[in-house]
């Protein structure tokens, strides 16, 4: 539990629980009510874990991944392990192992260690796949002044790229372009219709890489004109930024007119299409992005999701509840099928969508999740939130995101363990062990999942079961442990193969004798996160969910089952301090935009849960409870309580949603700021204190992905709702009598977090 206290809480590890001991039957799990999960930050940096020049030892039956939690007969030479009890002899070349020489993966401190695994097939001719493809798939109906941000960002990233990276360009409006890279003499593009959906056969026939494409499936035997072929469209990065740039000045808007009254044609569904079919005829194993820069809806062929004539809305929250989304349901069916292509070739989609209305991120969701894509939502090309997030993709150094492709996440558990599902960014491999739970949640049905794109800060979510035989008749002493491997391979930036293997161990506790130990293990924070990652993941499945009602039905029970109280006596109620940041959670998950829909599209709600479901615990809590930080005058700058009681005219507010950071002056500070003061040689805290939040926002920004929105705003200000709608609204224009002077009243009927409170006080003691 050391980890836990410590001020990283995700630890060498990057493993967190929502329970860190666990109930030792079904029957007790299910009275704890938040479920058994684990989320798993799966290629989180960390200077103490050790990188091994050597594969691991596999068990010979549950193929798990030789840890320090193996008991070790040194005599004997044989290790057993601790997830099937199998005995396993070492290798030869393990014969000088001893108590005092221990090869790195034996070591008690390193339950995570990473192994440099040789290339899988060592043919000369494949060396090149090894070289990340970048293909970059562009809007062209868009007005001139946003195709010239587009223009700039692009140039910007194609300096910043490493030059062994192969590049390739699409743009597309009514028709979908393919632009040759080959020679720059000349410009040669091929021409696609976009009205109507091209297998990809046919996409290849027309490219010229059918040959390319069957001799990509034949590995073995690589014919040396296939890579010739794809390299006319995908040329190193220092080969073509000439060629490239050269293209990048004579794109025009699209040249198709627009009658009035109707949007531009754009075919965003065959442009994926083309750009995916033109990355099948890539050698298998090659790591390649389509980075697809839209900037409007698609209204032309397969994905289509709003009708030309502008009369006709993009579709709504309200639509899609009532089934007034004529073209929802076939362009999410495009989308999968399009998802599935990818992940059998293991490419990602990148999307980068910018426009003041929808551009159909909401069905989009199923590529960019299932591939592991990043996605950035954004007013215009121009707007710092594309801008910066834009060139962080292709940053190096500390800033990297750290791009690794083509990965596999692995999971062997004590045999006691059912694995739900995953809800993340990744796919079902369909790997069906006796660990898969018959209950699916998220994708399921597997232990294995493929994830095409990850990245430094990509989390996955794992929740747990267990069986339901009793666990006595387990061996020995072993039974007091359970452990969890997690075994995650993947290709990186540079090229090489790596595998990561982590390997944690908790304890059973038998909960209906004594609930203690039970309670010390609980975290709340990452409790919280995957409770409003289920929830979002039941609003999209389940059509008549009701996510305010089902989540205050899990705190009740919570309540019932871990308050202390007299039966119906609600001024009894205590809660022990592991729950009792818990409720405000809830309290503002139930009002945080991944349950209240109203006032967003469906575009941003998906955009919203996607960051939800992929970040880690820290940055997820943030997006469901924000940080406030005040700053004053008589003070240090000192976290302050998010309620509209901490807005003062004298101090500074600066809050911290994840996806906006807002600062905010009162109006006394508004004021001396508009007369100048802090220009004047005698008020030099006054410009310290105006200072200090910028700087401290700047520090948020720089170290986020996607770079967060940021807004400056004044007490009384139309901006300062960006603040309030996030405050807990202890003062409403109901209350507003009973108010200090200088502070702010609330207009909502929304209850506050006191009486949300009193309410679960009476519920939870009800006999």
């Amino acid at each position: 539990m050391s980890e836990m206290a410590s001020t990283d809480p995700e630890g060498v590890d990057g493993v967190r629980m929502t329970w860190n001991v666990w109930p030792s039957s079904k029957v007790e799990a299910s009275k704890c009510v938040i479920p058994l999960a684990a989320t798993v930050a799966v290629i989180r940096p960390h200077p103490d874990i050790p990188r091994l020049p050597y594969s691991p030892l596999r068990c010979k039956t549950c193929t798990s991944a030789l840890n320090p939690f193996a008991r070790v007969d040194f005599t004997a030479k044989i290790w057993i392990c601790p997830f099937c009890y199998q005995r396993n002899h070492f290798p030869p070349h393990y014969n000088a192992i001893s108590e005092t020489n221990l090869p790195g993966e034996l070591y008690p401190q390193y339950t995570t260690v990473e192994y440099t695994l040789p290339p899988p097939h060592s043919d000369p001719s494949s060396s090149s796949s090894s070289s990340p493809v970048f293909l970059f798939l562009l809007d062209t109906c868009l007005i001139a002044e946003e195709i010239g941000f587009l223009k700039s960002a692009l140039s910007q990233a194609i300096e910043l790229l490493p030059d062994n990276a192969l590049v390739g360009f699409i743009s597309f409006g009514t028709q979908v372009q393919v632009h040759e890279l080959g020679f720059s003499d000349i410009s040669k593009v091929y021409v696609f219709r976009g009205s109507k959906d091209i297998p990809k056969d046919q996409i290849l026939e027309q490219l010229g890489l059918a040959s390319a494409s069957a001799s990509a499936r034949r590995p073995q035997k690589v014919a040396p004109s296939s890579n010739s072929l794809v390299s006319r469209f995908l040329m190193p990065a220092s080969d073509c930024e000439y060629t490239l740039n050269a293209l990048l000045d004579e794109l025009q808007t699209d040249q198709w007119p627009v009658p009035p009254g109707r949007r531009p044609a754009r075919c965003t569904g065959v442009a994926l299409s083309v750009a995916a079919g033109l990355l099948s005829a890539c050698n298998p194993g090659t790591g390649a992005r389509i980075i697809a820069l839209v900037g409007g809806p698609c209204t032309e062929g397969p994905g289509t999701i709003v009708s030309k004539d502008l009369s006709d809305p993009v579709r709504s929250h309200k639509d899609l509840d009532k089934d007034a989304a004529p073209f929802f349901k076939k362009a999410v069916k495009f989308y999968e099928s399009l998802a599935k292509q990818l992940v059998s070739q293991g490419h990602v989609l990148d999307l980068f969508a910018s426009a003041l209305d929808q551009v159909g991120v909401a069905e989009m969701k199923v590529v960019v999740e299932r591939t592991g894509g990043l996605v950035v939502l954004a007013e215009s090309f121009g707007h710092s939130v594309f801008k910066d997030s834009f060139k962080h993709v292709f940053e190096e150094g500390e800033q990297s995101l750290g791009l690794c492709f083509n990965g596999t996440f692995e999971i062997n558990c004590s045999k006691e363990i059912k694995i739900q599902g995953i809800i993340g960014p990744c796919t079902s491999l369909e790997k069906k062990e006796p660990s898969v739970s018959d209950t699916v949640i998220g994708e399921g049905n597997t232990t294995a999942w493929k994830m095409c794109g990850l990245d430094k800060s990509t989390c996955l979510t794992v929740l747990f079961d267990l069986s339901s035989s009793d666990r006595s008749n387990t061996p020995g002493g072993a039974n007091q442990q359970l452990y969890l491997q997690f075994l995650t391979s993947y290709q990186a930036p540079d090229g090489q193969l790596v595998l990561r293997v982590t390997t944690v161990t908790r304890r059973w506790v038998d909960s209906s004798v004594s609930s203690e130990e039970l309670v010390q293990g609980f975290d709340q924070e990452t409790a919280a996160v995957v409770m409003a990652r289920y929830a979002s993941l039941k609003m999209e499945t389940e059509e008549t969910f009701d996510a305010t009602r089902w989540l205050d039905r899990f705190l009740i029970r919570l309540c019932s089952k871990f308050g202390d109280y007299r039966k119906d006596d609600p001024s009894s109620f205590t809660l022990n301090p592991s729950f009792s940041l818990f409720p405000q959670f809830m309290f503002n998950l139930r009002r945080s935009q991944f349950v209240q829909v109203f006032n967003n599209s469906p575009d941003e709600t998906a955009y919203f849960r996607m960051l939800l479901n992929r970040e880690n615990i820290s940055n997820a809590a943030v997006m469901i409870q924000p940080s406030l930080i005040s700053y004053s005058f008589n003070s240090l700058p000192a976290p302050a309580l998010l309620d509209v009681a901490s807005i003062a005219a004298d101090r500074i507010l600066l809050l911290d949603s994840y996806f906006s950071v807002v600062i905010f002056h009162g109006m006394t500070i508004a004021q001396w700021r508009n007369l100048g003061y802090q220009n004047q040689p005698e008020h030099q805290a006054f410009a310290q204190l105006l200072r200090a939040p910028h700087d401290d926002a700047q520090m948020i920004i720089r170290e986020r992905f996607p770079v967060p929105r940021l807004v400056v705003c004044d007490q009384h200000g139309s901006q300062a709702r960006f603040l309030l709608a996030k405050l807990n609204p202890s003062a409403t224009y109901n209350s507003a009598h009973e108010m200090a002077a200088g502070s702010d009243v609330i207009f909502t009927d929304d209850v506050s977090l006191q009486v949300f409170f009193e309410h679960l006080q009476r519920l939870a003691v009800q006999s």
